[in-house]
């Protein structure tokens, strides 16, 4: 397996620093402009240029993840969508030129992951996220407003124009489910909130360049059978990318945990993945905000969760499992 973290496109000298003296080798990155200071990754020359930066000090960028530039006009179905979806066809192809074979992407329109409390007490007064529904009936205005039946033939008329680029460009596009995983959220159709929604796209789609963000903890608050539905969709090499976190409750009423403390058996489930073959990348997903440390907000990229002192437990924490069990790591 490959143990990457999610870090800032533009040098950050304590989390990149960090990140390499825990043995992190592999980058995942949001290269959004208002993140890089630079145009947005369907410009060669830009991602060449993280891409260097990102090697100078000792990193492969293995891949990207989110929204790479802004794709409301892609997933609300607006008349422009054709010139933002040309753009993003030459991401895809700027990535497989680059080699960068990885890119995890969602479907989620007008609000993205969410969560309705940031400061929540954890062990040690550390700080998680959580949602609770009842705390979000707030409605988003009504031009950021989508249902689930227009929103399933925005997302077919993207997939239908990019996956075959990403095909022939050698990239495998790695589909995220909604976090939380209900709809409608605050007035919004939701539609990637159960493994039969994945499966519908697969019988759209069956090809090689039409991945799975296994994102576990999303997973299993669909309720979900993580051991059944991973391996599953593992022996049908759909799964690319591991997402690693754990929460407690249910998808109505949750909060984020560390890795170590929810209910989740994380060494079980890595030992079940590496039995089913999974030899690819993985990250610790949103992880507490520990001592000296501010929590995120929801407008600033890189949000709430993405601290590094908690990834740092997490990254030793999932180390020791994979040691425990026998499983290798890839370096480079």
């Amino acid at each position: 397996m490959i143990i990457t973290m999610l870090l800032p496109p533009r040098y950050d000298e304590r989390k990149w620093t960090l990140a390499r003296q825990i043995g992190v080798n592999h980058a995942i990155t949001k290269a959004m402009p208002s993140l890089s200071g630079k145009p947005a990754p369907y410009d060669l020359a830009s991602l060449r240029s993280i891409q260097q930066e990102f090697s100078e000090v000792g990193f492969i960028l293995h891949g990207l993840e989110g929204d790479q530039f802004d794709m409301q006009s892609i997933k609300l179905g607006l008349a422009n969508r054709d010139e933002w979806i040309e753009r993003y066809q030459q991401m895809l192809r700027n990535m497989g030129q680059l080699g960068i074979r990885l890119l995890c992407y969602n479907f989620m329109a007008s609000v993205g992951w969410y969560r309705t409390r940031t400061n929540v007490v954890e062990r040690g007064s550390a700080l998680v996220s959580e949602f609770n529904h009842e705390d979000a009936q707030d409605l988003v205005s009504e031009e950021q407003r989508i249902d689930e039946l227009k929103l399933w033939d925005n997302l077919h008329y993207f997939l239908d124009a990019v996956l075959p680029v990403a095909q022939e460009a050698g990239v495998e596009m790695s589909l995220h489910p909604d976090d939380p995983p209900i709809s409608p959220l605050k007035g919004i159709g939701r539609i990637l909130t159960s493994a039969e929604a994945f499966e519908k796209v697969w019988q759209r789609y069956p090809i090689s360049a039409n991945k799975i963000t296994f994102c576990q903890a999303t997973f299993k608050l669909m309720d979900e059978n993580l051991f059944a539905l991973s391996a599953r969709w593992l022996n049908e090499k759909r799964i690319n990318y591991l997402h690693l976190r754990d929460v407690t409750g249910n998808k109505y009423h949750f909060r984020e945990t560390f890795h170590d403390n929810g209910s989740t058996p994380m060494a079980e489930l890595l030992q079940h993945y590496a039995k089913h073959g999974f030899d690819g990348p993985l990250r610790p997903d949103h992880a507490p905000v520990m001592y000296g440390e501010s929590q995120g907000t929801f407008d600033s990229g890189l949000s709430a969760g993405y601290e590094i002192t908690g990834k740092i437990f997490a990254i030793g924490y999932i180390k020791g499992i994979l040691e425990k069990g026998g499983i290798s790591l890839k370096q480079n």
